[in-house]
């Protein structure tokens, strides 16, 4: 995989941190503090930052400073919900629509997937997931679907990162990968919807329970302190 940039490295680390709850919701992230923690110039600390603003998952106040938003499970639960119905639209509209350049990226994609998931790479995998989805989107011929999806995955970014962490989930991911490609290859557009919808969904609950367990953990060692 090519070199991560600085900026992306720190914003990687950033939505871990603040998805299993080391940065709690409506806490103050100082930028000295930040370049001190990931040992770089303030530059890539404010590009994370401005990215992280972008996907929703901080809030920069003029002259107060940025905060970490506050978002429940429930709230996700819901734009997981939306981003479902999206991705179920669009692997409909790519059985129907694809072609055959498509289809080889398509399984490039997966054979990315297939290589990250062996080494255990979670990061490596979820970029590749993405490429995955992307071509989806791209394929399906439908510009405003693809620019709504796009920007309700870069809301959900973190959470989706995060719930490839769970044991044996990018395993199952790249299952569930494989059988939305044979439907779209296979022309089968109901199928793909389901598949795509159903790939979706499963992270919610994937993630609910990360959470829990994470929150859990860290009360518990909060209390023994």
């Amino acid at each position: 995989m090519a070199r991560v940039p600085e900026s992306q490295r720190v914003r990687d680390a950033l939505e871990n941190a603040v998805v299993e709850g080391r940065y709690r919701p409506g806490e103050r992230l100082d930028p000295a503090r930040l370049e001190l923690e990931f040992g770089c110039s303030r530059t890539p600390i404010r590009e994370a930052l401005q990215a992280l603003e972008r996907s929703g998952l901080v809030q920069i106040r003029p002259k107060q400073g940025t905060y970490v938003t506050e978002l429940g499970v429930s709230e996700l639960a819901e734009r997981f919900e939306v981003m479902a119905e999206l991705e179920g639209m669009a692997a409909r509209l790519c059985a129907r629509r694809i072609e055959r350049e498509s289809i080889e990226r398509l399984e490039d994609t997966l054979r990315a997937c297939e290589r990250y998931a062996t080494a255990g790479d979670a990061d490596g995998y979820y970029y590749a997931n993405a490429d995955f989805h992307g071509v989806i989107s791209e394929a399906c011929g439908n510009e405003y679907l693809r620019r709504q999806a796009h920007a309700l995955k870069r809301a959900l970014q973190p959470y989706r990162r995060l719930q490839l962490r769970v044991p044996d989930r990018m395993r199952r991911s790249l299952a569930e990968h494989r059988a939305i490609a044979d439907a779209i290859v296979a022309g089968d557009a109901e199928a793909a919807e389901n598949a795509a919808r159903d790939h979706v969904l499963v992270q919610v609950k994937e993630f609910s329970q990360l959470v829990r367990t994470w929150r859990h953990l860290t009360d518990s060692a909060r209390d023994a302190g």
